[in-house]
């Protein structure tokens, strides 16, 4: 009986909205961790074909002999799933949560007051830019890593699948829509996120969303540089 209720309480705890913030806020740290780590590959580029493919070969080689080829590679891709994943769940549940918390025209008007027109926008656009981040991330991954879609041509070489996939117009545009939309969703889930943690207190909230910003805008033109300098001839 003791060991029922105990495990009812752990669920109840495990389903509360503190607990669920604390994991958006958690997962989505390691998600940024990785894309100024996906940043920095990316950049590698402009070192030429011979840089950008042996980066793209070392990082399958990590942990080796100690791991399997490509393991510590598959570890961090189960990782960053299951960060996903929570993400994503943790923010759906509590948008639910809140959505039957209140009616609907009490929400407009706490949102409407408490909150600067940029901000409301960030704030409301999170789910739906969230969609947009995950649908690309599928295409990405289909395009220069599994090679399934070729947009300019297959072939074996990263640098290639980069530089061909990003000569064309189109490319550069989804792949601008996307970081924008992924530039908004840091911007506002970085804030959230320290305030979650602990560290928005009186005083700093301005220093907290100067962070915010540097970190989302430094992510976003680190995302678009090659793609838009591949496209304008100084990549080729």
């Amino acid at each position: 009986m003791a060991n029922s209720t105990l495990t009812k309480q752990r669920s109840a705890a495990l389903q509360s909205s503190v607990a669920l913030k604390s994991a958006m806020a958690v997962t989505g740290g390691i998600l940024v961790l990785f894309l100024i780590a996906h940043m920095y590959g990316n950049l590698m580029v402009f070192g030429g074909q011979e840089a950008f493919d042996d980066y793209s070969h070392h990082i399958r080689e990590i942990g080796e002999p100690m791991l399997p080829h490509g393991g510590a590679l598959w570890i961090i891709r189960v990782v960053l799933l299951a960060s996903l994943l929570i993400h994503a769940y943790a923010a759906f549940a509590l948008w639910a949560r809140a959505k039957h918390a209140r009616p609907a025209a009490q929400r407009y008007v706490v949102r409407k007051s408490a909150q600067s027109p940029s901000r409301r926008y960030a704030a409301q656009t999170m789910r739906w830019g969230g969609v947009i981040v995950a649908l690309f991330v599928i295409y990405h991954i289909l395009h220069l890593t599994t090679n399934h879609i070729a947009p300019g041509g297959a072939s074996d070489s990263p640098y290639e699948r980069l530089v061909n996939g990003f000569q064309i117009w189109w490319v550069v545009l989804s792949y601008l829509i996307a970081l924008l939309a992924v530039g908004y969703h840091l911007w506002h889930g970085i804030f959230s996120a320290l305030a979650t943690l602990g560290v928005n207190k009186a005083g700093r909230e301005r220093a907290l969303r100067l962070i915010a910003t540097v970190v989302a805008a430094a992510i976003t033109v680190g995302f678009l540089v090659p793609p838009f300098s591949i496209l304008f001839g100084l990549v080729s």
